[in-house]
Order: C-alpha cells, then structure tokens, then sequence
C-alpha cells in the first residue's frame, strides 16, 4: 500500500519440551539434536529434580559445537511444571532479549515434571505469541516400560479392587507416565535395542493403549534420531490443551512431588569405574532406588567418570578432563519413592568403599 512501510511482525520462537521418566534418554536425545544442528542457534533449558544439576553439565562438556554454556541454561532443585512463574518465565525472556535470540529452543523438563502445567505458561502475557510449543516429544525408557516399571496391570488392579474396594492404588509413577503421554506429539521408544521385536511389540501396545489421540511412535537406539523429525511438527501445543488430559487438571495444574525424594552423597575415588556399577547395582534392588547418576574420580585417569543408573541397569563412562582447579570429589544424586533409607543407603556406599563421608 502507497505512502505506508509494512513493518514485518516477527514469528514466533519455536519451542520443543522433551519430557519422559527418569533416564528414558532425553539428555542423550538433546545432545543428538545439537550435534546435527549444522550452526543452527539452538538454546537448551536443562531442568533436574534435585539440587545437583548432572545433565546440564554432561552437555556443556559434550565438545559439540552449540554446547556453550551461553546457550545452556540450567535449572535445579525445583521442577518446571511447579516453578514456571519463578524459573521458567524469566528464562524465556532473558533468551529472547538477546541481541541475537535463538532459533529454537530445546526445553529438557526433569524426569518428574507434568508438561501441562508448562504448557500453560505459554500462554502467560509476556512470552505468549513471542514463543509457541512446536511439539512436546516424549522419550520412553523401553525395557522400563516392558518390565512394567511404570503403568498398572489393569487386570492386577480390578481384581485387588474386587478383593477390598476401599484400597487405594494410585501409582505416582504411572501418574506421571501417563500424563507425559498424554502431553506427546511425539513418542520415542529409546533403547529399543535392548529388547527383541515381540517384547518392542508389546511395549509399543502398552503405550498406544494410553495414547489419547493419534501419535507417531517411534524406537530409537541412544536418541538417534534425524533432528528434522523432531524440530518442526508445528503443533502449536499451547493452543490445543482440551486435547492433552491430566490428572492433576482438577487441581488447576498444581502438582506436588511428596511421592518422591532425592538426596545427593559424596563419593571416593575409585580404582575401576566398571566396578562402581557392580557395586551400585545391589543398592538399586535393595532400596528400590529410580534413579542414580553423578561423576566419579578414577585413579590414575584425567578424565571425569560418569555413572548413570535406571533401577539396576547402569552404564558409565568418561566425559571430559578434571580441570586443574577442580577437586576430583565424586557426587552421586540418588531418586526414589518418598521414604527412602537415606542412612542406610549412606552406610552401604560407605562400607562398599564407594561413598566418602557426609560433610556434617
């Protein structure tokens, strides 16, 4: 139009939340996606249940160009689905006031959190219409799944409720299962290698059967995954919530995590890293532990050791250089049901020869 200059509006930000339980794999998904970003301006919120923040810090010494710590922005010891006014919100618009925003930005949500409640929040004024949700991708730890680690027998569940229908059998940890279903644009059935196709099969059953609505399902190995297919679903997820069900939607989105706990013990170097695991794996059985990650010092190597542990399946490996500076303490964070042991699990890491003292 004559005599008027057209002033351009700019898009929205595109936004990925990667939700799934605790060590589904979303840390190894996020670091796929960096390494194919191709000099794409990828900004990664990184958000862990606990005070200690493991993942943030495996993907700032990844060595990928875009991991910098400029654009990895970690938030710890809160959960994003109780913490959005606090954490959340302010992130958004620190990285979006940058001289040069990001393209994309990667949410990593902690292994606990409800996406809705974050979804939500896209909707708050200030960052509604400057970002949308491109997708909400939900990473699925397979053999987690198959060994029925997360969602309840049905008939197990109608036959107990037959015996004494005054039993209470909410599972926390289907809750949370299901809400991350429930949330997905995209559902990926990570360490689909470690189980035989009838076993995939019968997994890929499983979830489908909590599938609200229609969503591609997809197995993967180590998050291997064309970034292609998961930056660009164009859902717009924060304008389609009537079609992502909670159960904490009666509550307004508030959601407490009194079901579960975390505390993170000192570790002692070690002589053998491959050992460490042999000596973790009883502990997980005995305390029924979730989850445990964390850094360990090994004699006689400059590289940082890292153990990460699902229930009793654990791997480890090198990460990066100890820095000079840096004391070679190992930390190991430990999850689980509220109610753990916590000095029981201390002294078994203590008498192992794994854990250090506790610092009074």
């Amino acid at each position: 139009m004559r005599g008027r200059t057209a002033m351009a509006i700019a898009s929205p930000v595109p936004a990925t939340i990667v939700t799934g339980f605790l060590g589904a794999g979303k840390t190894t998904l996020v670091r796929h996606v960096l390494s194919a970003a191709r000099g794409r301006r990828i900004a990664i919120i990184v958000n862990e249940f606990g005070s200690l923040g493991i993942d943030g810090d495996l993907l700032k010494s990844c060595g990928i160009e875009g991991c910098t710590e400029d654009n990895i922005v970690e938030l710890a010891n809160g959960c994003l689905c109780c913490t959005v006014a606090d954490d959340f919100l302010p992130t958004i618009e620190a990285l979006l006031g940058r001289a040069q925003p990001p393209e994309h930005i990667l949410i990593e949500t902690s292994g606990l959190a409800l996406p809705k409640p974050l979804l939500k929040a896209f909707n708050w004024p200030g960052v509604k219409g400057r970002v949308t949700v491109d997708g909400v991708v939900t990473v699925l730890d397979a053999p987690a799944v198959a060994s029925g680690r997360f969602a309840d027998d049905p008939d197990e569940v109608a036959r107990q409720r037959a015996e004494d229908p005054n039993l209470d059998h909410d599972n926390p940890l289907a809750e949370v299962f299901e809400d991350q279903l429930s949330a997905a644009d995209l559902v990926l059935l990570n360490k689909a290698d470690q189980l035989d196709d009838a076993a995939l099969a019968s997994v890929r059953e499983e979830v489908e059967r909590h599938l609200p609505r229609a969503v591609k399902v997809i197995a993967t190995r180590e998050g291997q995954l064309d970034p292609a297919v998961l930056l660009g679903l164009h859902a717009a997820a924060e304008n389609d919530l009537s079609a992502r069900p909670s159960h904490h939607d009666s509550v307004d989105g508030e959601h407490e995590h009194d079901d579960f706990e975390s505390f993170v013990v000192p570790l002692k170097e070690q002589d053998d890293l491959d050992h460490v695991a042999v000596l973790l794996r009883p502990l997980a059985e005995a305390h029924d532990i979730l989850r445990m990650k964390g850094f360990v010092p090994v004699q006689g190597r400059p590289m940082r050791g890292v153990v990460q542990g699902v229930g009793t399946r654990f791997r480890q490996s090198f990460d990066r250089l100890w820095k000079p500076d840096e004391v070679r303490q190992g930390q190991l964070v430990i999850i689980g049901r509220t109610g753990l042991d916590r000095a029981a699990i201390e002294a078994s890491l203590i008498n192992s020869g794994l854990g250090a003292p506790v610092p009074a």
